[in-house]
């Protein structure tokens, strides 16, 4: 029996079992059962066998899938987090509905229409929010500041999130575009900025900044490519196991610009069509990659429609970059093979066109390697806590406005108020170095040797304890930068945090050197 016919047998077996099982147990099981339910948790535990991205998409979430292909989406636009009692709004898109009806970042949602959001989880208030475009939607929110609940009641738009969120020509002559995902005109977009820039500026550099862009559309990817790389050359090729997921994409129109120094900067977050982009420009040897290792997802999906208005996103192939690597970093076939090499390691050697040796798998090593910031960690703590997020709260109600985004700076009075305010919160965390010392402490009187050592431990927890008490002041730099970004963004919202976020950036004045410098360039893109 050939391998298809004995697979399409399992598959008609299966269904047999499945049906006669949920048929039993709705007749049987001792209390009520929930078959809607019970499906979709056996839809997803067979799922989970596979790879993270093959999943099953419910009715109910048909619309947060949209976002994914178009950036469109029926909602208020607006980013929410939970905070563990409600959800908050923590970032209103500008020019959306949510931003112009009033809401603020803080503001806890306590009820959607008339339904109760207190301990809900981000998700369900989301699905609360979205909903057909032109249908309404009330809010019941709680503002800092005030003592009563305000009601919003707010128009649901076609949310169109934009791919690009920032673009600018520095004083330098270099031009540079923030570039967010994939979704559909991605690369009409980024055409129209390239040419505006061309147009009126003399542009010496040009810099795409993937960082954070987990991706989108394939095509979108190939066609931005195409802007900087000759009429008919392959930029990624898929390989399934259906003849249809197997095809070879090719640039199909004459490049806008073959000369000009470019530059790919990416991140851990730099994922698929972030990946096809800039491996390509590397593998062409077209542009200089900077900053870290991306994420390593090689994997091609497509959204199939299945009965009663329900869709599964599935694998279908895999896609390799004009060298012939692919850059996918795990093999979810053999998922639960816990020797698979990971991290650095290098794989398989490839060489780009100009003969320099690049690696298959680990996702995009970049040419230029910058070490992300890593924080302290009081200064994690800090932000992952919110006490950043509710200083910016409190700051926002008592300033009705701040200096320009790019020259905004914390002053020494405001962050001795941010520290006053923290210690009035009771900020506490516990270093790994205290958790170490609490574990040393406890198998020492285990094995009889805490007597001994006691005073000892003792006086590294003072030291500890001690060094603690100027955690915020040896690292004011981070966390004032931190606080410095969530305050321009009470104010000017997403495009402002990024103009403010381009001072202090390791990887952008890295790009800068290298495209002002051609000797350098050049070097980097020769073997």
């Amino acid at each position: 029996m050939s391998q298809e016919k004995q697979n399409n047998f399992e598959i008609s077996k299966s269904i047999d079992i499945y049906n006669n099982l949920l048929r039993e147990l709705n007749l049987n099981y001792v209390d009520e059962i929930n078959p809607a339910e019970l499906n979709e948790a056996a839809i997803d535990a067979m799922l989970e066998g596979l790879d993270p991205y093959t999943v099953f998409i419910p009715e109910s979430e048909i619309e947060s899938y949209k976002l994914m292909t178009t950036g469109e989406y029926g909602g208020i636009g607006a980013l929410i987090q939970y905070d563990g009692e409600y959800t908050r709004i923590s970032d209103p898109y500008e020019g959306w509905p949510a931003q112009k009806a009033g809401l603020q970042a803080g503001d806890a949602i306590l009820s959607v229409n008339g339904v109760d959001t207190h301990k809900k989880p981000t998700d369900q208030v989301s699905e609360l929010l979205k909903g057909q475009p032109g249908t309404e939607v009330t809010l019941k929110v709680r503002r800092y500041g005030s003592e009563k609940p305000i009601e919003f009641t707010l128009k649901r738009e076609k949310v169109k999130i934009d791919n690009i969120s920032y673009a600018t020509v520095f004083d330098n002559g270099i031009g540079y575009v923030s570039f967010n995902s994939f979704t559909r005109d991605a690369a009409n977009e980024m055409k129209q900025q390239l040419l505006e820039m061309k147009k009126n500026h003399e542009l010496k550099g040009f810099i795409i900044d993937l960082r954070g862009n987990g991706g989108g559309l394939l095509n979108e990817a190939v066609d931005i490519v195409n802007f900087f790389i000759p009429k008919d050359k392959p930029v990624v090729s898929t390989k399934g196991k259906s003849q249809q997921a197997g095809s070879v994409y090719l640039t199909k129109n004459a490049p806008i610009d073959e000369e000009i120094p470019l530059a790919i900067l990416v991140d851990g977050s730099s994922a698929s069509a972030s990946e096809i982009l800039a491996g390509s420009i590397q593998d062409y040897d077209r542009g200089v990659v900077i900053g870290q290792r991306t994420f390593g997802k090689g994997l091609v999906q497509n959204i199939l429609p299945l009965s009663y208005n329900t869709q599964m996103k599935v694998t279908i192939a895999k896609y390799y970059i004009p060298s012939g690597r692919c850059i996918q970093e795990i093999d979810y076939s053999h998922k639960r093979d816990t020797t698979q090499v990971k991290g650095d390691t290098l794989g398989k050697p490839f060489s780009t066109m100009a003969g320099r040796t690049v690696y298959e798998g680990h996702g995009i090593t970049p040419d230029v390697k910058v070490e992300p910031l890593k924080y302290a960690t009081a200064t994690a703590y800090l932000y992952a806590k919110n006490y950043i997020f509710d200083y910016a709260t409190q700051y926002h109600h008592e300033h009705k406005s701040i200096a320009p985004a790019e020259s905004f700076r914390i002053d020494d009075a405001t962050y001795e108020d941010f520290m006053h305010f923290v210690k009035e919160k009771g900020f506490t965390y516990t270093t790994e170095t205290e958790k170490k010392l609490n574990d040393l402490k406890k198998l020492a009187k285990e094995e009889g040797y805490l007597e001994s050592i006691e005073t000892a431990i003792e006086t590294l927890e003072k030291q500890l304890r001690d060094d603690k008490e100027t955690d915020l002041i040896k690292n004011r730099k981070d966390i004032e930068e931190l606080l410095r970004l969530e305050i321009v963004g009470r104010y000017y919202y997403q495009k402002g945090r990024i103009v403010a976020s381009l001072d202090n950036d390791d990887e952008l004045k890295e790009a800068f050197q290298i495209l002002l410098d051609p000797q350098r360039y050049e070097s980097i893109l020769k073997p």
